[in-house]
């Protein structure tokens, strides 16, 4: 596989099939249509290939020997970079039960062997230009550090960005998606959810659907005021070391506190070290945070 194959600026397809010889009047068209064309003879192989490059589609066969286009489309669509590719399976199987297993799988679209050239042509070219749009929209959230999730019509996680990603880690098991799901869709019927750990509250709005079936939600993570509040109630300050935290979460310096309360700057610092043991942080910056809502 030749460097100058992988970085021209053409779309790459795929194509997955067990005989691939009889799809080679195909990828002539295909090429001629200015596609690099790629090509795996089984699921596995196919799965190989996308951890060398990354197509802009994929031409599968459903029916093959070892890990069927079924799954194996399944297995990309479960790969968070690979998750947005369009497959469009190929076979021979036309039974309304196959199709839908093919659409289950994670497929956008189906095509009949022996496959018509221009119609593959064609429903390809559709599915690259929306997929392409679909990624920049995908990229836009990433760059702005967006935290969206996509929920499916089966109620399957189908796509996340990368902010969504690490505060999900951060507030379920990493890969438990069942679980988030069931957060989601848990009693009561409601549009925003919330849940905490620690001192940090992770809230998911709902914006509505999109696409067929799916439900996008917007996740932001900030600080828990309940958990604040109650460690400023059960940390016991004195008078003194509350009026001192005061000025410090106003941004005041230890000079100026001292100023405002009329005692040497030595003596603000000895209070802050006693506040700091008492709320639990290290940091004038933590203890200040911890306080700016609740002292204001």
């Amino acid at each position: 596989m030749s460097t100058d194959l992988l970085t021209a600026n053409r779309d790459i397809v795929l194509v997955v099939d067990d005989v691939p010889g009889s799809l080679g009047a195909l990828c002539l068209d295909l090429e001629a249509q200015g596609y690099t064309v790629l090509v795996a003879s089984d699921g596995a192989s196919a799965l190989e290939r996308l951890d060398l490059v990354t197509p802009d589609a994929i031409l599968l066969d459903a029916l093959m020997p070892g890990l069927d286009g079924f799954e194996t489309c399944r297995r990309i669509k479960a790969h968070a970079a690979w998750s947005h590719i369009p497959v469009i399976f190929m076979t021979g199987l036309s039974e309304t039960s196959h199709i839908v297993k093919g659409f289950d799988a994670g497929g956008v679209d189906y095509v009949v062997k022996p496959v018509r050239t221009p119609e593959v042509l064609a429903r390809l070219a559709t599915h690259v230009r929306n997929a392409r749009s679909v990624r920049m929209a995908r990229d836009a959230i990433d760059v702005g550090g967006h935290g969206v999730l996509m929920v499916d019509a089966h109620q399957r996680m189908a796509w996340r960005s990368p902010k969504a990603q690490h505060w999900l880690e951060a507030f379920f098991a990493p890969g438990d998606d069942a679980a988030c799901i069931a957060w989601l869709n848990g009693p009561p019927p409601t549009d925003i959810r919330t849940r905490t750990q620690d001192e940090r509250l992770l809230t998911a709005r709902r914006l509505g659907g999109v696409g067929l079936g799916e439900t996008m939600w917007l996740l932001s993570v900030r600080a828990n005021d309940a958990t604040a509040s109650s460690r400023l109630a059960t940390a016991s300050l004195t008078p003194r070391e509350t009026e001192v935290l005061s000025w410090i979460a106003k941004g005041k310096t230890n000079r100026d506190v001292g100023e405002i309360l009329g005692m040497s700057p030595r003596t603000v610092n000895k209070h802050l070290e006693h506040v700091f043991e008492k709320l639990g942080v290290e940091t004038r910056a933590a203890a200040a945070a911890l306080a700016s809502r609740e002292l204001g």
